[in-house]
């Protein structure tokens, strides 16, 4: 009893143990005032998503079914005691009574010689099993990285909105109060002044949303990186999105009243000075390194989903076999020793039995049903290629579309720029009329807000082409990794 109560002891010492060091990983959080690059956030997002987990606990499960199915290579060890009473009652008076008590003790050890190869169909159809998970792994970190690169651009692009929209209330600002002085010298009339008031409120009602939409785009990136309650922190700009380095602090966002026009600006009559806003300055991007053919080939050598597919596929055909092999017999081997306390009977014996137990039909419609299984998988194989393909063009197209977009975008700003320029001048000296000045600020607001918009979707694009391909990530992690 000492021996067995020592065991259970350590047993539940090892359970305790083991499951502490499961759970000895916590999530990683964010510091106050870091500052975070965008291989900060995946590298964070890497190690607290549960999805990632998830995937790595049933790459576990597959891992240990592969041992599983090679214990059957080893012995099975039977071992058994017990206690005998038997009593004989009779009602002849010439006969005694029989009763018999003893005890026995048995152990015997089972080997497996030869299956005629089913096991080993067994254990590579669970290898390839295991495979099938570690490329589902893959995949899960593949879109996890991309889920963070689009929530961390979505952040830059609308930071970038919210600088735009401040200088338009300025802009609007400097105008109205420009306009009133007209008006109160009597050169300008009361619905120009009229008008630059709207104009005042519509840009900071613009104002207001973009910073809610910032705010959004903060919560995302936050969720993406699965950090809860995140304190102020900083965010860098990337070689392909680089604007200034934004503060990320949902609790510290100016207040624009949108109620009064703005108190009185000095030297605001007869002034003509457009402010230029440049959110992204001397903009450089590093081309593509591959071509649409290049792309697809690539995709057909790197994704994971399409690994798995082929895992699974050879799993399908090792079970095919492993089913076709359930009409053979097994040989096995057994030895066993036995004592009873009655004389001190011993006794051993060793034998060896060929044997088989199966239903005709039942596995003849397994092995139909492998048979569909193969299919389907080859199935799943064909789809998932013509998907990759038409998923790489589409992606491809969007990149070089907007990597196009982008100068053609850069030029319009500053021809915008330059259009509002002359109308303010026109203006400014009483030969432009309000509406001119108006139309020519609206477009170069729009042309800077399309800029942003181009460089945004062009990071997104290049981020999804990039997924689609599965190209190696500067940050990443393994299923080893904890």
């Amino acid at each position: 009893m000492a021996f067995a109560r020592k065991i259970i002891i350590y047993i539940s010492a090892l359970t305790i143990l083991c499951f502490n060091s499961s759970n000895a990983v916590e999530n990683m959080s964010i510091e106050k005032n870091a500052v975070l690059g965008i291989k900060d956030c995946l590298e964070i997002a890497l190690q607290n998503s549960p999805a990632i987990k998830k995937a790595r606990y049933n790459y576990g499960l597959a891992k240990n079914n592969v041992t599983l199915a090679k214990s059957v290579y080893f012995p099975t060890i039977g071992l058994g005691t017990g206690y005998y009473a038997t009593q004989n009652a009779t009602s002849n008076s010439l006969m005694r009574n029989g009763n018999m008590n003893y005890y026995s003790a048995e152990a015997s050890v089972n080997q497996l010689i030869f299956d005629f190869g089913k096991t080993f169909a067994n254990v590579k159809m669970q290898d390839f099993n295991r495979i099938a998970a570690l490329y589902n792994f893959d995949t899960t970190v593949i879109d996890t990285i991309f889920g963070v690169k689009t929530n961390y651009y979505g952040v830059l692009a609308a930071r970038a909105a919210v600088e735009i929209n401040k200088a338009n209330v300025q802009i609007n600002e400097r105008n109205y109060q420009r306009t009133k002085a007209y008006f109160e010298e009597g050169i300008k009339s009361k619905i120009d002044l009229v008008n630059a008031e709207v104009n005042l409120s519509d840009s900071k009602v613009s104002l207001v949303s973009s910073q809610k939409q910032y705010q959004n785009a903060i919560v995302k990136l936050n969720n993406s990186m699965y950090i809860a309650f995140a304190p102020e922190y900083e965010i860098e700009t990337p070689e392909t999105f680089n604007i200034k380095t934004t503060p990320v602090d949902l609790g510290d966002l100016e207040d624009v009243d949108i109620s009064s026009p703005p108190q009185g600006v000095s030297d605001a009559f007869l002034t003509s000075e457009v402010q230029k806003t440049e959110i992204l300055e001397n903009y450089e991007f590093t081309p593509f390194p591959y071509t649409l053919d290049e792309s697809i080939q690539l995709a057909y050598k790197n994704r994971p989903d399409l690994k798995a597919f082929d895992a699974t596929l050879n799993a399908m055909k090792e079970s095919l076999k492993y089913t076709k092999r359930e009409y053979l017999p097994e040989l096995t081997a057994r030895g066993g020793y036995g004592y009873r306390d009655t004389n001190n009977t011993n006794s051993f014996n060793i034998s060896l039995n060929l044997s088989t137990s199966l239903n005709m039909l039942s596995t003849k419609k397994e092995i139909d049903n492998a048979k569909i299984q193969i299919d389907i998988a080859q199935n799943e194989i064909d789809l998932a290629k013509q998907n990759i393909y038409f998923e790489i063009q589409d992606a491809y197209v969007n990149m070089k579309q907007y990597e196009k977009q982008i100068p053609l975008q850069s030029v319009k700003v500053k021809q915008t720029l330059e259009n509002f320029e002359l109308a303010d001048g026109r203006y400014a000296v009483g030969i432009g009329d309000y509406i001119q000045l108006q139309d020519a600020k609206v477009n170069y607001n729009n042309a800077q807000h399309e800029y942003v918009m181009a460089v945004y979707n062009y990071n997104l694009a290049r981020a999804n082409l990039e997924k689609a391909i599965a190209l190696p990530q500067a940050v990443t992690i393994s299923v080893e990794d904890k």
